[in-house]
């Protein structure tokens, strides 16, 4: 395999784990929150997640290349520390928003760095579906961010 497949295909499966982590992430906030708007939101955000990690594992295979299947450790970590501190504060719409919005930071910073790495090592084959991606990361980074600062300025 050309070195520069090699290269697409680590971006795109460090792509891949963060999509699940996103996918499991806005899961637990759908398991967490009461408000029923908020939940359809969060039910809907894990299921476009896991629409883009299946997009990126095709195109990891089509290159072939064997794709990322799992999570990553720091998202599984986070997940834990995020169900520890609902325990000990409760799991009011504000702190679900707050540790959705977390996660969409994290989300927002690995797409970044893949886009700088495409660029770096002219990887163009792979750059239109990661920007395309790394758009709808940003509508929901900014969408998650909206309805954690109207919920912040109602309490």
């Amino acid at each position: 395999m050309p070195d520069m497949n090699k290269e697409a295909i680590s971006v795109l499966n460090s792509l891949i784990e963060t999509s699940k982590d996103g996918q499991e992430g806005f899961k637990t906030c759908a398991e967490d929150i009461k408000h029923p708007e908020l939940k359809a939101l969060f039910i809907k955000r894990s299921t476009d997640c896991a629409t883009a990690a299946a997009e990126l594992q095709s195109v990891v295979r089509s290159m072939g290349g064997d794709p990322e299947t799992s999570t990553s450790v720091s998202g599984d970590l986070h997940r834990r520390w995020v169900d520890l501190k609902a325990l000990v504060t409760g799991k009011d719409e504000e702190s679900v928003l707050n540790e959705a919005e977390r996660g969409e930071d994290h989300g927002l910073k690995a797409y970044k760095e893949a886009l700088e790495k495409i660029t770096k090592h002219n990887l163009l084959s792979i750059r239109d579906v990661v920007e395309r991606q790394y758009h709808g990361v940003q509508r929901n980074h900014d969408q998650v961010k909206a309805l954690r600062n109207q919920a912040r300025a109602r309490s």
